[in-house]
């Protein structure tokens, strides 16, 4: 088992029938861990529709508002921001691990280090190690620089309030991901991808909007982080 690095979400687990197996690493999101802001541009609607409390992230004992899952997040964000080496070394032996882990069963790896952040790894060095593998992550900061990093994808993510990065996205020619109450054919003159068939957005066609259908908590959403297309029907 894996001290950084985690598999089994069921989201990732369906892109191996497309052959890939997804490590991701979960980190508290933004200023949860009490030592840092993981994510610089959460806004309310993005908190409240979290994926952190997802699965068995969410299962808590009554009366409590923590368990297990959500205390070992804590600790990987200290260790993060506490000791940087450390903690960057560690990860660097549990990719190297998981490479070799998936070879075994005829997967290719692929790595998700923002599973519940949204830190820029590119500054970091530890992409640039692992050259022959396939990064990805969804972010919400804008103008992140990682031309240089052919295995590192980028697909931004639309919020509540955040419709100029969006626009600035959009210009530059990265897909977007948007929540929808149901998802459509077409949005902001562009096709829309059914974001829910995989996790693998390094796979997606170019210049789309990535569909996903709210789900959890995001149901009922009143920030503006859900598009809700069947009310304005």
């Amino acid at each position: 088992m894996f001290q950084l690095l985690s598999t089994g979400n069921p989201k990732t687990l369906k892109g191996e029938k497309q052959g890939y197996m997804t490590y991701i690493l979960h980190l508290s999101p933004s200023d949860m861990s009490g030592v840092m802001n993981t994510c610089p541009k959460a806004t309310a609607g993005c908190r409240a529709a979290c994926l952190n409390t997802a699965g068995r992230g969410g299962m808590f004992r009554k009366g409590e508002n923590t368990n297990m899952i959500q205390e070992a997040r804590k600790r990987k964000t200290r260790w993060f921001r506490e000791d940087r080496k450390g903690f960057l070394e560690a990860l660097a032996s549990d990719i190297h691990k998981a490479i070799r882990q998936a070879e075994r069963k005829g997967l290719t790896p692929v790595f998700r280090l923002n599973g519940t952040s949204d830190i820029s790894w590119e500054k970091y060095g530890i992409i640039e190690q692992f050259p022959e593998v396939q990064f990805y992550d969804y972010t919400k900061v804008p103008g992140r620089k990682v031309a240089h990093l052919a295995n590192y994808h980028l697909t931004f993510s639309a919020a509540d309030g955040n419709d100029r990065d969006v626009e600035r996205a959009v210009r530059e020619g990265q897909n977007v991901t948007v929540v929808f109450d149901r998802v459509p054919d077409s949005y902001m003159n562009r096709p829309v991808f059914d974001g829910d068939e995989s996790d693998l957005r390094f796979l997606d066609p170019r210049g789309v909007i990535v569909g996903l259908k709210a789900k959890g908590k995001a149901k009922k959403d009143t920030s503006g982080f859900v598009v809700f297309l069947q009310q304005a029907a």
